[in-house]
C-alpha cells in the first residue's frame, strides 16, 4: 500500500546536483541509505561494535524486496551480484543442455552460461524469442527491459512457450525491479542487481527461487549463513541447510545491505505502480520530444529510451550537466522517481543546438 507520496518522498531524500538520467547504470542513493552506511561505517571504524553488521538489516531488505517482487521473503536469496546467481543456476544444468537466450542480451545473464563450455548455447531476436522456445530448451534466460536499448520483452509468450515445452524461465529484472511490476512467482529464477533502479548501494542483489526449483536447484556456493543455523555451523560442514531459499544466500556485505534495507523500504512507501506512472510518464515525454527534434526513439513504454546513432552526444550532455550513457552507440536515459519534467526539457533543449 501506497503510504508516501512520490513528491514528498523526493523532497526528503533526493537533491540531486545534476539532471541525472542515467539510473540504467547506477541510481542516486537516498539520504537515508547514505545516512545507514556511514552509521555502520563509522562504528565499524571506531571499534564500537564487536561485529561486522546486522543480520536483521539483511533479512529487512529480504522482506522489503519480497513485497516488491510479489512472492514470500523464503523464496528470496541474498547475494551480491547477478553473475553470481546466474552461475549457481548454471552450474545446476546437465551438459548438454540447451540454453536459449536473446541477442545482444546483458553479459551476466549470459556469459555463466556460456563459460562453461558443455551447453548449448541458442540465441534469438528478442521479438522471436517465444517462438524459439523448443523441446530441447532447458531454459529461457532473459531480462525483462534490455539494458542497450529499454525494450520490454513479452514475458507473457516467453512464459507460455516455456511451459509448453517443460523449460524453465530465468528473468534478470535489474533494469526493471523498482518501476516495472513485478510478480517473480511467474518465473523458476529471477536475479536483481540493487544498484540501479532499487537505488541500493552496490553489492546487494537478490535471487528468486520457485518452492519447485528449489528442490532441484543445488546450493553449490553454501557457506554457514546458508545453515539453518549459522551460528552453530561455523566450523567444518554445514550439518542442516535452510529450509528456505535462505541455503542459497552468500555471506551478505553488510554496508550494501544496511543501506538496502532503507532504500527498499522507500519504494515500498511510494509503491511500484506510482513509480511506473511517473517515469514511463516522463520517458513519454522524451520520445515525444525525440521525435520534434527529428530523432527516433526506440519505441515502446519503457522507462528507459535509447536514441539509436545518437550516442556520441553523451559528452556533450555531461558538459551542460545532465547525465546520460552511451550504450551500443545509442544514447540511453532512464527516468525513475526524482526526475522531472523539467529535466526531460533541459536534455532536449541540449539536443536541440
Amino acid at each position: 500500500m501506497e503510504t508516501t507520496s512520490l513528491s514528498s518522498a523526493v523532497d526528503a531524500e533526493f537533491a540531486p546536483g545534476t539532471t541525472y538520467l542515467n539510473t540504467s547504470t547506477c541510481g542516486l542513493l537516498p539520504r537515508r541509505t547514505v545516512a545507514a552506511v556511514r552509521a555502520l561505517a563509522e562504528a565499524i571504524g571506531s571499534g564500537s561494535r564487536a561485529d561486522s553488521g546486522d543480520f536483521e538489516a539483511v533479512e529487512a531488505a529480504r522482506s522489503g524486496f519480497a513485497r516488491l517482487a510479489g512472492v514470500d521473503a523464503d523464496r528470496v536469496a541474498v547475494g551480491s551480484s547477478v553473475a553470481v546467481h546466474v552461475g549457481l543456476v548454471a552450474a545446476a544444468l546437465p551438459p548438454g543442455a540447451e540454453v536459449l537466450v536473446p541477442e545482444g542480451e546483458f553479459s551476466s545473464v549470459v556469459s555463466p552460461f556460456a563459460v562453461r563450455g558443455d551447453l548449448r548455447m541458442r540465441y534469438a531476436p528478442l521479438d522471436r524469442l517465444a517462438d524459439a522456445v523448443g523441446p530441447d530448451t532447458a531454459i529461457v534466460a532473459l531480462s525483462s527491459v534490455q539494458s542497450s536499448n529499454g525494450r520490454i520483452a513479452d514475458l507473457k509468450a516467453v512464459r507460455a512457450a516455456a511451459g509448453a515445452h517443460g523449460a524453465r524461465t530465468l528473468l534478470d529484472t535489474t533494469q526493471s525491479a523498482g518501476w516495472l511490476p513485478l510478480d517473480a512467482g511467474e518465473y523458476d529464477y529471477t536475479v536483481t542487481g540493487g544498484f540501479k533502479f532499487l537505488l541500493c548501494p552496490r553489492g546487494a542483489s537478490f535471487l528468486t527461487v520457485t518452492e519447485e526449483a528449489q528442490r532441484t536447484l543445488p546450493p553449490l556456493f553454501a557457506g554457514m549463513y546458508a545453515a539453518a543455523d549459522p551460528w552453530n555451523s561455523t566450523y567444518g560442514p554445514v550439518g542442516q541447510l535452510s529450509g528456505t531459499a535462505r541455503r542459497y544466500d552468500e555471506p551478505p556485505a553488510f554496508l550494501s545491505y544496511h543501506g538496502a534495507e532503507q532504500s527498499l523500504a522507500l519504494l515500498n512507501e511510494v509503491g511500484v505502480d506510482a513509480v511506473h506512472t511517473h517515469a514511463t510518464g516522463l520517458a513519454a515525454r522524451m520520445r515525444a520530444g525525440l521525435a520534434g527534434l527529428g530523432h527516433e526513439a526506440v519505441p515502446g513504454e519503457s522507462a528507459i529510451v535509447a536514441v539509436p546513432g545518437l550516442g556520441a552526444r553523451e559528452p556533450e550532455l555531461a558538459r551542460a550537466g545532465i547525465v546520460v550513457s552511451n550504450r551500443a552507440g545509442s544514447l540511453r536515459a532512464a527516468f525513475h522517481l526524482y526526475n522531472t519534467q523539467a529535466d526531460v526539457d533541459r536534455a532536449l533543449d541540449v539536443l536541440a543546438r
